[in-house]
This record gives C-alpha cells, sequence and structure tokens, in this order.
C-alpha cells in the first residue's frame, strides 16, 4: 500500500493535475479543508476553542506522556527534562503535574528556561554538563530519578550524558528522534548494570491519543494544565515560513495558525 493513503481502502482522496497525492502522516497540516479516515479523527468538546485543541495534536500529549506514563513520574521524584521546546514544555508540566519534588529543565536558550520555570522547573540550567553539579547538590548526590530527553534532533553521545545525572535504579526516556543513519550511542553498559538503570524510547509519549486528549482537555478545563501560555505567537498561513524560521531559532513555545 502508498504511504499517505486511506486507511480504509489505500486509495487516495487529494489530488493534483490527475495525480494522486499522499499524505504526511495522513492528515491535512497547512490545508483549511482535508479528508481524513475516521480513524485519525478525535472527538472533543465543542465548547473547546480550536486554537486550543490543535495543540494536542502532538507536542503537548508526547511530552505529558513522556513524564506520566514513558518515564513513570511519582510523587517525591527528581526529574530532569533535557531540551525545552514543544514537546519538553509539557514534560515538565506532566512531571509537575504527576508530583516530582524538583524538576531540572535544561536548554541552551535564556527564553526556554525561564519558561520552564513557568510551567513547574524549580532549577535550570544551559546544558546537561553544566546541570550535573546542580542535580547531584540539589538531590545529596543520589542524582535524578528520571532523565527526559526532548532535544530538537537527539545525538547518541547524549544517552551517555543522561545516564550520567540518572540515580541509582533510574531511567531514561528517549522521546526524541534520532537521525536516521545513526548506529552509534555512546554510553557505559558496566553503569547500565551495576546501577540497574534503563534506557526506554517513547513515541508519542507512550499515550493513547483517543483516551487522552479528551483526558488533557479536562485537566485544561479545571486550571491544571496550562495550554493558552504555551503559544507565543500566532500567524496567518501567509507566515507559515516566519513560523518554521522561529521554531528553527526558538523564538517559540508553540506557534499557531489561524486561517
Amino acid at each position: 500500500m502508498a504511504l499517505g493513503r486511506q486507511i480504509s481502502d489505500g486509495t487516495s482522496r487529494h489530488h493534483s493535475g490527475g495525480t494522486d497525492i499522499g499524505l504526511m502522516c495522513l492528515l491535512g497540516t497547512f490545508a483549511e479543508h482535508t479528508v481524513v479516515n475516521e480513524a485519525s479523527c478525535i472527538k472533543v468538546d465543542p465548547s473547546v476553542p480550536l486554537d486550543v485543541a490543535c495543540l494536542l495534536g502532538c507536542g503537548v500529549v508526547t511530552g505529558w506522556g513522556s513524564a506520566v506514563y514513558a518515564a513513570e513520574v511519582r510523587p517525591g521524584d527528581d526529574v530532569v527534562v533535557v531540551g525545552i521546546g514543544g514537546i519538553g514544555i509539557n514534560a515538565v508540566q506532566g512531571a509537575k503535574i504527576a508530583g516530582a519534588r524538583q524538576i531540572f529543565a535544561i536548554d541552551p536558550l535564556q527564553f526556554k528556561r525561564e519558561k520552564a520555570v513557568e510551567f513547574g522547573a524549580t532549577h535550570t540550567a544551559s546544558s546537561i554538563e553544566e546541570a550535573a553539579d546542580l542535580i547531584g547538590e540539589a538531590t545529596n548526590g543520589r542524582m535524578a530519578t528520571k532523565v527526559i530527553l526532548t532535544l530538537g534532533l537527539g545525538q547518541g553521545e547524549m544517552i551517555g550524558a543522561a545516564l550520567a545525572v540518572t540515580s541509582k535504579g533510574g531511567r531514561v526516556v528517549v522521546t526524541n528522534i534520532h537521525p536516521f543513519e545513526e548506529t552509534q550511542v555512546s554510553m557505559s553498559a558496566l553503569d547500565l548494570t551495576l546501577m540497574q538503570k534503563q534506557v526506554v524510547g517513547a513515541l508519542f509519549g507512550s499515550a493513547s491519543p483517543r483516551a487522552d486528549i479528551p483526558r488533557l482537555l479536562d485537566l485544561y478545563a479545571r486550571g491544571l494544565l496550562k495550554l493558552d501560555e504555551l503559544v507565543t505567537r500566532t500567524y496567518d498561513l501567509a507566515e507559515v515560513n516566519q513560523g518554521y524560521d522561529d521554531m528553527r531559532n526558538g523564538a517559540n513555545l508553540r506557534g499557531v495558525i489561524k486561517f
């Protein structure tokens, strides 16, 4: 079956000059109208504004789920989040909602670090190397119970750095995507075994869209989940390239296109 076609019968609902067009992830991003299979649709309460609901298409659920499901953050845990973008900022608030004792937000951009504090981080650092002493001091040498990697692009050597700030019996969650051609990861297998640490991957934060999107909107309605505060700037469709530039330059937590 060709990629980007209807789930039900493998046909296309989008065409250009007589040529069938496949859709990235079977969605209609940046299109005013589209046709998708019902399996790709999640019903939300009509009272929820669409410029709020759109945030749960990926970033919010992936970040929140990375903390709550993949990392299994529990009350009293010390949590590190590396990379404070659209996913990482929600891992921060997911860890806060789950009851983390301390949350260390790591990002090279001061803007992102300041925002992380607004969403629940208790400590910030510009790099994982800079954070190591801070984490050790704040945890009396135990280091972080959970470390969540949500960088823009993963790097193999980051796994070892993340394990180095992870406590005995702790867990590293790899949510960020690594390059397809990357096959080497730098880490101490001895540390992994002797300290009983874990490295796990998380797709969409190990969440269930059908169950968790309504759940998160309920948390938002009850004032427990920040969504409005995620939107740094809105754009019209003609400004889509500016939106991408702002995302690459770290100027936004989230940018939303309004039709």
